[in-house]
């Protein structure tokens, strides 16, 4: 047992030298979702504090992300959720699938499904109050009908 317990000691020691590549690039494109389409300051705070970590090109990393396999975890997160939706890159996508992604935005924090409750456990400060959550779907189905207006 006393074995087992020293290699378990070794093995987490040993993952702490193995990093994930952070998504930090520090910059705001010209293709943002704030430079494509109307965002009240409100929202972009909103969006800023509960969804660019994992929905952007550049991530806030928590304390715990310096210890494996916690790095890994929150890198598995934000590969996966800029592979959903990049609000850095919204404005490349075309306007057809900018519209789906505001109809999912709406629906995903009207069912909480966004933000994810695994990433709540740990980032408290994400949780959308009530307020925010209106005052998200709002922007967002009103985001979708000017695109589709502009049609």
């Amino acid at each position: 047992m006393k074995k087992m317990a020293f290699a378990g000691v070794i093995i987490l020691a040993l993952i702490q030298f193995v990093q994930p590549v952070r998504n930090e690039s520090g910059q705001v494109m010209d293709t943002d979702i704030a430079k494509t389409i109307s965002v009240p300051e409100g929202v972009q705070s909103i969006l800023l504090k509960s969804c660019y970590d994992c929905h952007s090109n550049n991530t806030n990393y928590p304390w715990y992300t310096r210890i494996q396999p916690g790095g890994w975890f929150m890198a598995y997160h934000v590969s996966n959720g800029k592979e959903k939706l990049n609000f850095n890159e919204f404005g490349l996508y075309p306007k057809r699938r900018q519209e789906s992604k505001l109809d999912a935005i709406a629906k995903q924090i009207e069912n909480e499904e966004m933000p994810l409750p695994s990433y709540l456990l740990l980032q408290r400060d994400a949780i959308l109050s009530p307020s925010e959550k209106a005052v998200m779907i709002s922007w967002a189905n009103s985001s979708m009908d000017s695109l589709s207006a502009n049609n």
